[in-house]
């Protein structure tokens, strides 16, 4: 018994001393704002005390378009949007809690009321009156939550492959994400988190696969282990996250258009056509042969579709 117990504890200090040899350390809180936070980027500290790293280009009196990543991504998912965009909208994104160069929330809080809160807090300190708000994925999720919450503010909602619809995904997903919303596997995953993970992680998001670049999978992975993202990470994948319902889209008093990859492997098209049927004034395009990350994947199509779409909306002459 006691030689057991000797062997035991001899694998237990050899598996510690591997997870401390191997494990990936942060990156350099500079250095990552050196790299990913030059110019046109602001850090801006909101009321709270939380800096948030965020972009705001375009003409100041042109209508505001505000654009949100998605989960374990950053502002610069929308490089390509933004891009085009700015040349006629004053285009805002941002980095939200537990993300990119804003890093973890001071609360803690990673609910749907905290994101939406946020989102209240930049229109705030931009003094935007109004806008039109675009969400992938999280993003979308939080964009829903927004449009519910302070329909007043808002001249249009997209949502592209947005989650929060109550339909199931079968079989198939992301494998980072599923390890990490796993409890002490997700602790492990996320403390050693080697590049090759995030590179199959955002493989197994999107068809067009040209947008795997070696240049992507280092943002995400450098990001990813900016300090506090990834107990944020895991705080994240921990909590609750609400589903709609069809009373509550049933009472969206906002135009919405519902942008959908049709081959996305994480949040399936059929929730797409949910958000089509339920919403009571809803537009859906959809792209055969996308993914997850329309807006990377497709971008001329996809920002002409938005284009198309915003310009039929009646937006207020004395936005921004």
């Amino acid at each position: 018994m006691r030689r057991l117990l000797k062997i035991f504890a001899v694998i237990v200090a050899l598996l510690m001393i591997a997870f401390v040899i191997f494990q990936t350390p942060d990156t350099d809180p500079a250095e990552m704002r050196a790299k990913y936070g030059g110019e046109p980027s602001q850090f801006v500290e909101m009321d709270d005390g939380l800096t948030i790293h965020l972009r705001d280009e375009g003409p100041r009196d042109a209508p505001v378009i505000m654009l949100l990543h998605g989960s374990n991504a950053d502002l610069h998912t929308w490089e390509k949007w933004a891009d085009n965009l700015k040349q006629d909208y004053r285009v805002i994104r941002y980095d939200q809690i537990g993300h990119g160069l804003t890093g973890p929330a001071i609360d803690d809080d990673y609910t749907l009321s905290s994101f939406v809160g946020d989102i209240h807090a930049v229109a705030e300190k931009l003094e935007l009156e109004s806008f039109t708000l675009a969400g992938n994925s999280m993003g979308g999720w939080i964009a829903m939550g927004y449009a519910l919450e302070h329909p007043e503010r808002l001249n249009g909602l997209v949502l592209v492959d947005a989650s929060g619809a109550p339909i199931k995904r079968e079989g198939g997903g992301n494998l980072a994400f599923k390890l990490a919303a796993m409890p002490g596997v997700g602790r492990t995953m996320s403390a050693l988190l080697p590049r090759s993970i995030v590179e199959s992680s955002l493989s197994q998001s999107v068809t067009n696969q040209d947008i795997v670049t070696a240049e992507a999978v280092d943002r995400y992975w450098e990001l990813a282990r900016y300090p506090g993202n990834r107990s944020a990470t895991r705080k994240r994948f921990s909590t609750l996250r609400h589903q709609y319902t069809e009373s509550e889209a049933a009472n969206m008093a906002v135009s919405t258009l519902v942008m959908w990859g049709e081959e996305d492997a994480l949040v399936p098209f059929a929730a797409g056509q949910w958000y089509d049927e339920h919403l009571p004034n809803a537009a859906l395009v959809s792209y055969p042969g996308i993914g997850h990350i329309p807006m990377e994947e497709t971008p001329e199509r996809s920002v002409t579709d938005l284009r198309n779409w915003i310009g039929e909306l009646p937006l207020s002459d004395e936005e921004g």
